[in-house]
């Protein structure tokens, strides 16, 4: 376990050097100021103006990060060749994979919290007072962090074994497809052949459910998340990210790295 934090340790620090985060946080603290501009022009919906949008910048914000430098972080070990050195010492690959997962996560979860105290103070500025209700906005970000979870293990999964444009395709596929499984294990109609729903429907229970993830519209009315739910999409999360991190390894570990 010291070994996986030191290689998560280096990895959040590696990306807090990088120029992109800051520039990353900065327009999503851009968007929060915009969304105290909507907000005051939308009179009586200025809440759920600021919401909206400060959730939506959270999420397409963190993604992006989750995406791109989830990919990077196995690739661009490799083309510094800093990688070998590392694996030369006493830390096994799925040490190494670990580490870099818990590096990018904390890095997404220090930067989600500061892109949410910057959507609290704008809650704040318009309404001159946070009530409970707001509250479920925390359950909103919590749910965005599991979400970016998953985008990260398999970013990592795909960086393994391809390279780094294609990496980032597969992970953009899957989170788009992901956010219409509900959709797909309901489909029916006349032009599909029953062969075709039934593959649909198998193929729906693989891709990742982000559909569950998405408490974005309650939030923004202030209507309360069941607690059912919270502990399903973590349990949900945590099951999914093992899977995909355990495969990762299992890849990472017969590459042929020379």
């Amino acid at each position: 376990m010291s070994r996986i934090g030191v290689v998560a340790w280096n990895t959040f620090r590696e990306a807090v050097r990088d120029r992109v985060l800051y520039n990353l946080v900065f327009f999503a603290l851009l968007m929060m100021g915009a969304a105290i501009l909507v907000g005051q022009i939308s009179i009586g919906i200025e809440q759920m103006v600021i919401v909206s949008l400060g959730l939506g910048a959270i999420s397409v914000i963190g993604l992006l990060m989750a995406v791109f430098i989830g990919v990077a972080l196995v690739s661009k070990e490799m083309d510094k060749r800093t990688l070998y050195a590392l694996l030369a010492k006493p830390v096994r690959r799925w040490e190494f994979l670990l580490g870099k997962f818990g590096g990018l996560l904390l890095t997404l979860t220090i930067n989600t919290a500061a892109m949410s105290a910057g959507l609290f103070a704008a809650l704040f500025y318009v309404k001159h007072a946070l009530v409970r209700a707001d509250a479920v906005a925390l359950v909103a970000i919590y749910f965005i962090l599991l979400k970016l979870a998953i985008v990260v293990a398999l970013a990592l999964l795909f960086s393994c074994y391809t390279t780094p444009l294609l990496a980032i395709l597969f992970t953009a596929g899957l989170y788009v497809s992901g956010l219409f499984v509900r959709e797909m294990r309901g489909l029916h109609g006349e032009t599909l052949a029953p062969a075709v729903q039934a593959f649909l429907r198998w193929l729906s229970y693989l891709l990742p459910n982000f559909e569950n993830f998405d408490v974005m519209a309650a939030a923004a009315h202030g209507r309360a998340i069941p607690s059912t739910l919270i502990v399903q999409n973590t349990a949900y999360a945590a099951l999914y990210c093992a899977i995909v991190l355990a495969a990762a390894m299992a890849i990472f570990s017969r590459r042929n790295l020379k």
